[in-house]
């Protein structure tokens, strides 16, 4: 039997076991070999041009680069409003060391200035070569104003980074196109200048390098460069009102091991930063691949959130059934109605009681029912 998450490796159930996301990992990465081999077999047209070689390079990285999700399931909402702004959590090992990887990026006006940064010989050659296009806010508007011309954009990069100071004007600007999903929303980068702090107010430099300091639009090519490189390496989290979040933690061509340092690494940042209460409102985290099932990592130990939710649930069941609050209240404080016998009030308190003890019982026994399935589910999930 698999102990339950915090056992072993862990001394809390309120945090992700590090042996169970391993095992998860290498179940999700073995059913995506199969998946791509059953499709092989099922496959009866094949491509003459297919060389063997190719073929086992293939099944070696684990068919293909389809990307791994991780969903992290709440009990009660995260947020009460939509967050357009995509939030950055780092992770190990990044999705993005591709070098055919196509970054856009849409700056402040005018274009130009972040153009000379890049230019600039102390900008790193790895990180400009991904930058295959630089585009300002005013030429965003005025090019891409129909549906077809955003498509076009959206399909002809891997990537978006743009300037923290208008990304707040973009989802009316790149519309439905960009938004509709967020696989590619635009994500924040801080590349504004830092202020100077106050020197010596009489000397004549220090006053000229503020000036000048004022006038730049961008930062160093240091700083901007460093700034990227920590946004391409983070995963993306766009957090919606609901109790799901899904996150892009992987690829198909992952081993075991990064998929689950990834995984644990997430888990932890976006329960910290996101949910509310922590590790007591999540509900389970899993890990699935686009068309495969979804391979339990971490499960609650218990439904709700807190022990007095099933009390206050059923008290809402009470009052929507025609309880008047003068029964509520006489129920509560134990007092004897008007027309009652004290025969009647005892038995009317040793009948409350009771219920109360049956609802103790079945909260516990549901419980024990749920801690029960949790097991089986995370046994046929590694075997």
């Amino acid at each position: 039997m698999v102990p339950n998450p915090g056992e072993g490796s862990t001394q809390t159930p309120y945090k992700i076991d590090v042996d169970q996301t391993l095992k998860a990992s290498s179940a999700l990465l073995k059913l995506l070999r199969n998946e791509v081999e059953r499709l092989k077999q099922q496959s009866t047209k094949k491509d003459l041009l297919d060389t063997d070689n190719g073929d086992s390079k293939e099944s070696e990285n684990g068919g293909n680069d389809e990307p791994i999700w991780m969903v992290v399931t709440t009990k009660k909402h995260i947020v009460d409003k939509a967050r357009l702004l995509p939030a950055k959590v780092k992770v190990p090992h990044s999705l993005n060391k591709s070098s055919d990887l196509r970054i856009c990026v849409i700056s402040t006006d005018p274009q130009r200035a972040f153009k000379d940064t890049m230019d600039d010989p102390l900008f790193p050659k790895n990180i400009s070569s991904k930058i295959t296009r630089v585009i300002g806010f005013s030429k965003l508007k005025a090019r891409y104003r129909t549906f077809e011309s955003r498509r076009q954009l959206l399909s002809e990069h891997d990537i978006f980074l743009a300037d923290d100071r208008i990304i707040q004007r973009l989802p009316e600007t790149l519309g439905k196109v960009f938004y509709h999903g967020t696989t590619k929303r635009p994500i924040p980068i801080s590349v504004a200048p830092k202020k100077a702090s106050d020197g010596s107010a009489g000397n004549t430099k220090s006053r000229k390098a503020s000036n000048s300091a004022k006038e730049a639009l961008v930062a160093s090519p240091a700083i901007v460069a460093a700034e990227i490189e920590r946004t391409i390496d983070a995963v993306p989290v766009s957090i919606k009102p609901g109790t799901n979040v899904a996150v892009r933690i992987g690829r198909a061509n992952f081993n075991a091991k990064a998929l689950s340092e990834n995984v644990s690494a997430a888990a932890e940042n976006i329960i910290e930063r996101f949910v509310a209460k922590k590790w007591r409102n999540v509900k389970g985290i899993h890990i699935k691949g686009p068309n495969t099932m979804a391979v339990p990592v971490w499960l609650a130990p218990e439904m709700w959130t807190d022990v007095e939710d099933i009390g206050e649930r059923e008290a809402d069941l009470g009052e929507k059934e025609g309880k008047t609050r003068k029964a509520t209240s006489t129920a509560k404080t134990g007092k004897r109605s008007k027309g009652e016998t004290p025969t009647q009030s005892k038995k009317r308190r040793h009948s409350r009681g009771e219920t109360e003890e049956g609802n103790r019982e079945q909260a516990a026994a549901r419980k024990a029912a749920r801690q029960e399935q949790k097991a089986k589910v995370l046994v046929d999930a590694i075997i």
